[in-house]
């Protein structure tokens, strides 16, 4: 008997992105497997690409009551409850990082006897990460914070962000909105060689900023900690690090007010998005509960972003990108 995989729906609001694509489940089908997929409007893909490359359509979230005996895959976390899980799950699970709470999710596997194989920690023989933060997820929180600077320079701030049709719609938009180009923009960008730096680096170039307005940070430039200074000498800053210990902050408050009217950042913007992740480099700058709070909203709402007080010139937005990552 073919061994089978369960693509379960998505709950998150707002969620359109699948953990399989109908290619992938046809390469799956090709080698062997038997690929069961629960119904989901919600989802970028139809049902009936998936049927048609040979899929099992089922009920939408019935994965409760499969057989055991089944993985279970999908992106983004289960939605909360108090329900054992006695299935082997394969997700995006924000536990191993002492997320808010953690210790619930890895409790209901204990009390299930279930498995949990989150994609954030899983590892090719290299032990290079076989899922993380992709190109898209930079391209499109760049996109994000783009549009930001737009508003905030129209005394206004980002409204509810809606899906583009493909990348060519949402890049002329945000060139439409900067006045068609992002040039004399400065963006700062941080992680820019890892794939979700790269995304947006590529995003800030076809919008039309110089490449010298490209500030592309690694490891090299960030060796000597921070505060850095040069993150207030651009218009945007771009956060596409990954996190795993505790690090000095990028920015501090009293950094930020001494640069006083003549500051020219504006607009911060989180692809990461580990709102509740202690190692998390300036969430101290506005109130972590605000950030987690821009992020709850973008999941449900579209909008993405919150004003970052307590400034003696307040930055305009802190946009929470990890929610708007998908194109």
């Amino acid at each position: 008997m073919a061994q089978q995989l369960w693509l379960r729906c998505e709950t998150k609001p707002l969620e359109r992105r699948s953990a399989l694509t109908p290619t992938t489940a046809k390469k799956l089908i090709d080698a062997g497997f038997e690929v069961i997929v629960e119904r989901d409007e919600q989802r970028i893909f139809d049902d009936t690409e998936f049927e048609a490359v040979g899929c099992r359509l089922v009920d939408n979230n019935s994965w409760p009551t499969a057989p055991v005996s089944i993985p279970i895959i999908g992106l983004k976390e289960l939605s909360e409850s108090a329900d054992p899980l006695p299935h082997t799950h394969i997700q995006f699970a924000h536990c191993y990082k002492h997320q808010a709470g953690w210790t619930d999710v890895l409790d209901r596997f204990r009390r299930g006897n279930g498995t949990l194989y989150d994609l954030e920690f899983l590892t090719d023989a290299s032990g290079r990460r076989v899922a993380a933060f992709g190109f898209h997820a930079g391209f499109a929180g760049a996109a994000a914070g783009a549009l930001a600077l737009a508003a905030a320079r129209n005394g206004k701030p980002l409204g509810r962000l809606e899906p583009y049709a493909n990348e060519q719609a949402m890049v002329s938009h945000v060139k439409e909105t900067l006045g068609r180009s992002g040039k004399g923009v400065r963006a700062l960008v941080i992680g820019a060689l890892g794939r979700c730096g790269r995304g947006a680096v590529d995003l800030l170039r076809k919008i039309g900023l110089d490449e010298d307005d490209i500030l592309k940070w690694d490891l090299a430039e960030t060796a000597k900690g921070g505060p850095f200074q040069e993150i207030l000498d651009a218009d945007i800053f771009i956060n596409c690090i990954y996190l795993s210990s505790s690090i000095p902050p990028f920015l501090t408050k009293s950094q930020i007010n001494a640069a006083g009217v003549s500051r020219r950042l504006s607009v911060v913007v989180d692809v990461s998005c580990d709102t509740t992740n202690p190692f998390n480099p300036y969430t101290h700058l506005y109130c972590q509960h605000h950030v987690y709070r821009a992020y709850r909203s973008c999941r449900t709402s579209g909008r993405c972003t919150t004003g970052v007080g307590s400034l003696d010139r307040p930055l305009a937005d802190a946009v929470a990108s990890r929610g708007v990552r998908a194109i």
